[in-house]
């Protein structure tokens, strides 16, 4: 099986080599990397381009763009990535491994952030994906293509498109929770504090799995960060 790595970026010149070089040892095995820009005003395809099989543009959105890059895409598998999230080196070979010896088609890895800094926020989320079945997206989800193709791809929605995903892929399989941890940045948590985010997010979830109306939440996490 073979695998795509899709990256949606949004001005991210400042990382984007970085992260395109970490995927060098997995595009040498025969894997394929796709950047899926929304719009970036400080270079970074420019910057991409050498360092990727495709960089292609579209509309500003994670949900659209992960999309348009999984239809490009030549790979069995997919495996959706975030510009500041790097993989382990392996992350390849297990997660073949893994749907190989697995009737399920759909997974994600344990995440640590950078620096080993927000540990229990780490564990917190593991732990969460572990229970629920429900996979985001600084845990690296992939997807067998069939099963990206059943599941109808991610909702064209303006945040919790990975949690919708992840709902749609369950009727499918439970996920494969691979407990190889994928690097993620703590920008985020770290510019507007660790509590605060997190509240902010458990607050976002829960309105949305109560239907509130993703265009609103995503305001709403806009507005979080300020």
């Amino acid at each position: 099986m073979t695998l795509s790595i899709v990256i949606p970026t949004l001005n991210e010149a400042a990382g984007i080599a970085a992260a395109l070089e970490a995927l060098a040892p997995l595009r040498a095995r025969g894997a394929e990397v796709i950047v899926v820009d929304g719009g970036s005003r400080d270079g970074t395809t420019d910057v991409a381009r050498p360092l990727a099989d495709f960089v292609i543009a579209t509309p500003r959105g994670r949900a659209v763009q992960m999309n348009a890059g999984a239809a490009v895409a030549n790979g069995d598998i997919l495996l959706f990535l975030h510009a500041d999230t790097r993989l382990p080196a392996n992350a390849d070979v297990l997660i073949r491994d893994a749907l190989a010896q697995s009737p399920r088609v759909w997974g994600r890895f344990d995440v640590r952030f950078a620096g080993n800094t927000l540990r229990l926020v780490a564990a917190m989320m593991n732990m969460r994906s572990h229970l629920t079945g429900i996979a985001t997206g600084d845990q690296a989800m992939f997807v067998t293509r069939a099963a990206f193709a059943r599941a109808g791809g991610f909702p064209a929605i303006a945040l919790m498109e990975d949690v919708a995903l992840s709902a749609r892929l369950k009727r499918l399989s439970r996920p494969l929770c691979l407990t190889a941890r994928v690097v993620t940045s703590p920008r985020r948590w770290q510019a507007h504090g660790a509590l605060r985010t997190v509240l902010l997010m458990w607050r976002l979830r829960l309105a949305f799995f109560l239907g509130a109306d993703p265009g609103r939440l995503a305001r709403a996490y806009g507005h979080g960060a300020d």
